[in-house]
């Protein structure tokens, strides 16, 4: 019988014995589809993605290119200046989260609302990278820049959404599925196209396209971010063929193959290699939770400001995030405040406080599950009960009285029609580019695109790109003028 010796993997203890059988099958299962179930079972139990190779500053498009000058600022706080200062991030001050975009109220914007979700994610990050290193000490992995990983992934995560919110996805994807777009389903497939890439059009799968594509005069691995930060990112790690209802998935066919080789890298685990399936980066769950903890309570808090509720619903709604001594402790310093606005405010920082730490908490309660990839749902799935339940009411309400609300489906019906418009009209120019109008319509397209791509499949999906980075106003501004409503004055 072999001896069991301890053998230290990052910093959990597996016998030797039981990680040799746990290896055999993981090589089985990457050569041979029949170990499948199998795989999972073992890996389940004795396969663990690792913190030092999971928190990496190797940079997608630079792997052979090492800087030895001493920076200021890490890796991971770079990945957050560059995406500061980049294009599409100053864009998505004119995009809409939910509601329109604000006149002489304000509402949260795309880019209000990524700059607060790095904010609440920078902040789990901390708390759970700070947890990593003590009980740790000994390990080589940064745990004390996890908040800055995590932080740049928030800003980045809304990157790829096209204008007019989630209505423009749904106008992306059905304009494929529904509308004139099916006509050339054929072609794309013909060609060796992932066709469900288009009918389930998804902005997180965009975000890595625009992130690590290389748009034409533009240098190789697009923003050049850290694998870490790329990583994060990806919520869906599957591609589109496994979709399902929800129709979410994490890459385009076209960014497959860069995904696959962060993914590999970075040694997350995988599940199934055709169609490629992987476990979440296990910071994909921060990310989450810090977006999950803001647009819900942000909406809410928006909602009020634009009457579509009472204060004292609103009021209602928070309170119901706390009990015992820290509800009395809540409703005492309500009373030390008039303004009605300093009243949500201070109810809103007191939940985004309390819920960082529970999805932190969760977090390192489940690290073994979720380094081997068995944890299931979200974090902010898992919280304690008066907390998750506050949250569900809160999303029963926002559902009901907000997201059908009568200001919230006009400008989904208003871009719906705008981004089907500038498809419709696009498209048609690519498949026609020597006609008079077509050349016309393409010269007004930035040179990064390749419109005038051999591949059907690439021309495609220029037009989305070009449609997609657009702002609500310039989207607007372009739909007027292609369709006569707005004449340039002369």
């Amino acid at each position: 019988m072999i001896p069991h010796k301890k053998l230290k993997i990052d910093n959990y203890q597996l016998e030797t014995n039981q990680l040799l059988l746990a290896n055999y099958f993981k090589i089985m299962y990457l050569c041979c589809d029949t170990c499948v179930s199998l795989n999972r079972i073992i890996k389940q139990d004795y396969i663990y993605m690792q913190w030092t190779k999971l928190l990496s500053t190797k940079r997608f498009g630079m792997e052979n290119y090492y800087d030895n000058r001493n920076h200021d600022r890490t890796e991971y706080q770079r990945d957050y200046d560059r995406l500061i200062f980049s294009s599409p991030f100053r864009r998505l001050q004119n995009k809409t989260q939910v509601f329109p975009l604000p006149g002489s109220i304000f509402v949260h914007n795309r880019l209000t609302h990524s700059l607060e979700v790095a904010s609440v994610g920078r902040s789990i990050g901390n708390y759970v990278g700070k947890a990593l290193k003590s009980t740790y000490p000994n390990s080589d992995a940064h745990f004390e820049e996890m908040g800055d990983i995590v932080a740049a992934a928030c800003l980045a995560h809304d990157l790829g959404n096209p204008p007019f919110g989630h209505s423009g996805e749904k106008a992306i994807g059905t304009f494929f599925s529904e509308g004139k777009g099916k006509e050339l389903k054929e072609q794309v497939e013909k060609e060796g196209g992932r066709w469900a890439d288009f009918t389930h059009f998804e902005g997180n799968a965009n975000a890595i396209r625009l992130l690590t594509h290389q748009f034409i005069g533009r240098r190789q691995g697009g923003f050049v971010m850290t694998y870490s930060t790329l990583a994060s990112i990806v919520k869906y790690p599957y591609s589109s063929e496994l979709s399902g209802a929800k129709q979410k998935f994490g890459f385009f066919a076209s960014e497959e193959e860069s995904f696959q080789k962060i993914a590999n890298d970075l040694g997350i685990l995988q599940i199934n290699n055709n169609p490629l399936n992987y476990a979440r980066y296990p910071l994909v769950y921060i990310v989450e939770a810090a977006d999950d903890i803001c647009y819900q309570i942000m909406d809410i808090e928006d909602a009020h400001k634009l009457n579509l509720q009472s204060t004292e619903k609103t009021i209602e709604l928070f309170l119901e995030y706390f009990e015992g001594e820290r509800l009395e402790k809540v409703n005492r310093n309500l009373d030390f405040v008039d303004d009605v606005n300093e009243k949500i405010a201070y109810l809103r920082s007191s939940i985004i406080g309390q819920l960082v730490k529970e999805c932190a908490q969760v977090f390192l309660q489940n690290e073994k599950e979720i380094l081997n990839g068995s944890f299931k749902g979200s974090l902010i799935s898992n919280i304690s009960a008066t907390p998750l339940e506050a949250y569900k009411q809160c999303t029963e309400f926002a559902i009901k009285n907000i997201y059908k609300s009568k200001e919230v489906l006009d400008i989904e019906l208003a871009g719906y029609q705008i981004i089907t418009s500038l498809l419709d009209r696009f498209i048609d120019a690519i498949q026609t580019p020597t006609h008079a109008y077509s050349t016309i319509l393409l010269n007004r397209v930035p040179e990064q695109y390749n419109m005038y791509s051999e591949s059907i499949t690439e021309r495609l999906q220029a037009v989305i790109d070009f449609i997609s980075g657009m702002t609500d106003v310039y989207a607007l501004d372009l739909y007027r003028k292609i369709t006569g409503m707005d004449v340039p004055l002369l």
